[in-house]
């Protein structure tokens, strides 16, 4: 493998284990001083707060460092700013995108300033899940039709005398509030502030056999750890969730995406031909996760050890040498 070239920067993400949550400060205007470096073998990705989006960046860092000889860095920004920064050239790629319709119209049709990298190979699901314990016990919860019959069972503190609907973070990809005003449910969402704090509170309840009712998404290691079934909402159709606030259905399966800076994709060299090509599915996604999250790796270790025993997978992602 080539020389080992690390930056201070990469502690970012690791620091970022402890404080995930989309709710993190914008650091738009702090991004890398390596970002859009003409000319120059350096990267820098944006990494969202969730274990899964830090993943993909852990494993793709290793590889431009080790294999490629890139210095990356990585910036936390929201999702929504995010997009601003890599349209700016603040940032190269972002790797794991959940849909954002509005600022592909603005940046990739529009401006022209963003241009997709391809699939990720991982397709992305948000939905209502209560613990499978409990819907075992009331089978009839998984329709959203019957959830008020458990609204009680569900209350907390935080929920004001309704049912407590788990959320992370309000800059994720969420209908929740309109979700519960238009189906006219006795819920209430509840934003625990983070990934990291609401995967907490799930593990409480599960410790003490609690029932709960939770936004979460696939793919996610926590279902390893807790398992959970979804609760049915209204099918989703195409254009239902066209108005944020008149949603009342569930949400779509979302193939996730990666978008390049627009001159790094044509000029980025062998990192930009590589982002492109980068591409696993949930299980090795949720393997690195796993070992970040769960067994308390830093991302680049958990990179590395992935790396070791999946070299058939990522060298297809390197370029072709010459």
């Amino acid at each position: 493998m080539a020389t080992r070239l690390r930056i201070t920067a990469l502690a970012v993400a690791i620091g970022l284990v402890g404080i995930t949550g989309c709710g993190a400060a914008d650091m738009t205007k702090q991004a890398s001083p390596y970002a859009a470096a003409q000319g120059a073998k350096t990267v820098t990705l944006s990494v969202q707060s969730w274990v899964g989006a830090q993943a993909n960046v852990a494993v793709a860092s290793y590889l431009l460092e080790h294999e490629l000889g890139y210095r990356v860095d990585t910036v936390q920004v929201d999702e929504v700013p995010a997009w601003d920064a890599l349209s700016q050239g603040r940032v190269d790629a972002i790797l794991e995108d959940w849909g954002h319709p509005e600022q592909e119209d603005r940046y990739v049709k529009d401006k022209k300033t963003i241009e997709p990298g391809g699939g990720l190979g991982v397709t992305g699901h948000i939905g209502w899940f209560v613990p499978t314990y409990f819907a075992k016990a009331h089978p009839d919860v998984t329709d959203w039709r019957n959830l008020d019959k458990y609204a009680d069972q569900l209350r907390t503190p935080e929920s004001g005398g309704k049912g407590q609907l788990l959320d992370g973070s309000p800059s994720y990809v969420t209908n929740d509030k309109a979700l519960v005003e238009n189906l006219k449910l006795d819920y209430q969402v509840v934003f625990a502030g983070s990934e990291a704090a609401q995967i907490t509170q799930i593990k409480q309840f599960a410790k003490q056999k609690k029932p709960f009712l939770s936004y979460w998404y696939k793919p996610q290691w926590l279902f390893e750890k807790v398992p959970m079934t979804e609760v049915k909402l209204p099918a989703y159709k195409e254009g239902c969730d066209a108005d944020p606030k008149k949603v009342a259905c569930a949400y779509p399966n979302t193939p996730l995406q990666k978008f390049l800076n627009s001159t790094f994709s044509k000029k980025g060299g062998e990192a930009a031909d590589f982002l492109k090509k980068f591409n696993w599915n949930t299980d090795q996604q949720n393997d690195v996760a796993l070992m970040i999250a769960e067994q308390k790796l830093s991302p680049e270790e958990a990179a590395r050890k992935w790396v070791e025993k999946n070299e058939t997978t990522w060298r297809k992602w390197l370029p072709k040498k010459k």
